[in-house]
């Protein structure tokens, strides 16, 4: 099943008055199974030592996946909801912009499965590797 293609910026202006629109996470590429998305790492994104928090990257984690998810249902007849979520982190950042890259591994009925790499724009590093389930329910 192929994403909707629709501009990053109709997927950006749904972010108003969110979570993803106070730490800056954007829609940057949508292809046919995948999108891309980034945040920056500054003081919104921070934990207390000054390094990403694993909260935030969890929230890019979810926001990408869910993103998707609505671009492959028709959200007059269906939402997604996040079901579960896991994060590994494998580095840590204290400033610039990561780049979540999500890929749809499942898309069934009922639940989608998205797989979400983090890495930091400057460098490419890898620094957290995670996964969403999705539910899908009637609206």
């Amino acid at each position: 099943m192929k994403l909707k293609q629709v501009p990053v910026e109709l997927i950006n202006s749904m972010s108003k008055n969110t979570l993803m629109e106070l730490l800056d996470i954007k829609c940057t590429e949508l292809g046919d199974d995948y999108l891309k998305a980034t945040m920056p790492v500054d003081n919104r994104t921070h934990q207390p030592m000054g390094l990403l928090h694993g909260g935030a990257s969890a929230v890019l984690i979810e926001s990408i996946g869910s993103m998707g998810s609505t671009l492959l249902l028709d959200i007059e007849k269906e939402v997604p909801v996040g079901l579960e979520i896991n994060a590994n982190h494998m580095g840590g950042i204290k400033s610039g912009r990561v780049e979540g890259i999500g890929k749809i591994i499942h898309c069934g009925k009922r639940t989608h499965v998205w797989q979400v790499d983090i890495r930091d724009l400057s460098t490419d590093k890898l620094l957290c590797s995670g996964r969403l389930t999705v539910m899908i329910v009637p609206r």
